[in-house]
């Protein structure tokens, strides 16, 4: 086991390279210039500028440096907020984010495998109907418009929740002003989750251990939580590891409409400002991000399922 997990951890590491090295050259053609705006700078502020940030050097001289900022855990200078490094901008607005993350993560499973389990238990019946439905319309709207119908509807309609900002304290109606916000980021996940949990309850309460578990005389209550869901959880924790994944990249989106002050606010403005060295360092983070949970996933998967378990 803790061979298989170094083995994948050793292909992550790699995979960090590959997404850095791929990122580095994306950026640096991309068309147009950092340095280039409404103002046309004086020749000597910019080579000045150029030479501030390394940029005067042949293209894989700038990589071979980027590289080595990297090992060493530099992340290089800001070009939209000179005088501050990268990591200066993003490591403390990373918590913001993982704390949304988290309790959009928390929404989601823990609406979406009670609905799942709900409608495997009244298979082809009312309550069936409506968590397919509801699955299906949760699939379809996206979160950037999500966001803003919730808005509309819970701040500006019913006055019942704040726009937006970020609490003051984790308490009383400060702690209201994330619930928009994780809603928006946990909607679309809480349909899949129900889905891969009804699919993968239906398919285990037909084993044959299901069965016999039944004619023992054990009822159904027992024969759900402590027989089926331990084996038709597993399609849910396979897709656990590129949810959460997926929710801590995505909060790039819901960050900025509900202006919360993480790391997905510092990621679009620096893309628009084609601040590249911020840019490179949140595509690094959240890519550590991907990987860390797909990590964890296998692991977890293994310990419930001893067929998966490396030998």
């Amino acid at each position: 086991m803790v061979a298989f997990l170094l083995k994948r951890l050793a292909g992550g590491v790699l995979t960090l390279f590959v997404i850095a090295t791929l990122c580095f050259f994306i950026v640096r053609f991309a068309p147009g210039n950092p340095f280039t705006g409404e103002r046309k700078l004086p020749p000597e502020v910019l080579r000045n500028l150029e030479r501030a940030h390394n940029m005067d050097k042949p293209l894989l001289v700038q990589y071979g440096l980027r590289l080595k900022g990297y090992l060493t855990g530099d992340l290089g200078p800001s070009i939209k907020y000179p005088g501050k490094r990268v990591e200066d901008l993003l490591f403390p607005s990373f918590p913001k984010s993982l704390q949304l993350g988290t309790i959009g993560f928390m929404f989601a499973m823990l609406l979406g495998i009670p609905i799942g389990i709900v409608a495997a238990a009244r298979q082809n019946r009312i309550p069936d109907y409506v968590s397919s439905s509801v699955a299906l319309i949760g699939i379809c709207i996206p979160n950037f418009l999500l966001g803003p119908i919730l808005v509309m509807v819970f701040s500006l309609s019913l006055r019942w929740l704040p726009v937006a900002g970020w609490p003051e304290n984790f308490s009383g109606e400060e702690l209201l002003k994330l619930l928009l916000p994780a809603v928006t980021l946990g909607a679309v996940h809480v349909a899949y989750v129900s889905r891969l949990t009804r699919a993968g309850m239906l398919d285990v309460l037909h084993k044959d251990f299901i069965r016999t578990a039944r004619a023992k005389g054990l009822d159904e209550r027992t024969v759900f939580l402590k027989h089926a869901l331990k084996n038709g959880i597993t399609p849910v924790l396979s897709y656990a590891g590129p949810m959460a994944a997926y929710i801590f990249t995505g909060s790039v989106v819901v960050e900025k409409i509900f202006n919360l002050p993480g790391m997905g606010q510092h990621f679009v403005d620096a893309a628009l400002a084609r601040d590249d060295a911020v840019v490179m360092g949140a595509v690094l983070i959240y890519s550590w991000l991907v990987i860390v949970f797909n990590l964890v996933v296998d692991a977890c998967y293994s310990l419930l399922d001893p067929r998966v378990r490396p030998t």
